[in-house]
């Protein structure tokens, strides 16, 4: 159930566990985090990992959050979502045991494994249509937040990167 709640409100979660423009360029299939919404006892490829260590060492890995986050945040809506899906009886989707990386989108998609949000941008919206991450935030926090993750995502879509100018500058 536990794994049902984060797996539920992921989306809106990223966000908070994903906070600046550049924590997207490791959200990208095939790098250092994996994208893809799916849970595994055996398999790395997928978003939640439960190693196979039992006892006072059972754990849950959840696998997207950057370095820059605010872990005093992470933790809060990662403890409540985990929660929220214990309180609902959230079963979470079957595991994945094949690699989630070298199946089709077709495949993904029959076994209803979404990807996170790909871009700051895509993860504000997420968070804004999440209720509970506001609940969990707070009204204050939540709307203070999205304002500064706009102003930051409105500041880096005006920016043109040197990669930008050296593709394009010359072929114009």
């Amino acid at each position: 159930y536990f794994i049902g709640g984060i797996m539920e409100h992921l989306k809106g979660m990223t966000a908070i566990t994903n906070p600046l423009v550049n924590s997207y360029k490791r959200l990208v299939p095939g790098y250092e985090a994996p994208v893809h919404i799916a849970w595994s006892g055996s398999n790395r490829s997928p978003l939640i990992r439960i190693p196979a260590v039992r006892g006072k060492g059972t754990r849950i890995e959840l696998r997207s959050p950057d370095s820059a986050s605010n872990p005093y945040l992470v933790i809060a809506v990662c403890l409540a979502a985990g929660l929220e899906g214990i309180r609902r009886k959230l079963l979470p989707p079957a595991p994945v045991e094949q690699n989630v990386l070298e199946m089709s989108r077709q495949e993904r998609e029959a076994l209803g494994i979404e990807a996170l949000p790909a871009n700051l941008h895509q993860a504000l919206e997420a968070m804004r249509g999440d209720d509970f991450v506001r609940q969990v935030l707070g009204e204050h926090i939540f709307c203070k937040y999205l304002e500064a993750k706009e102003k930051e995502w409105e500041a880096y879509q005006t920016q043109v990167s040197q990669w930008e100018l050296d593709e394009y500058l010359y072929r114009i």
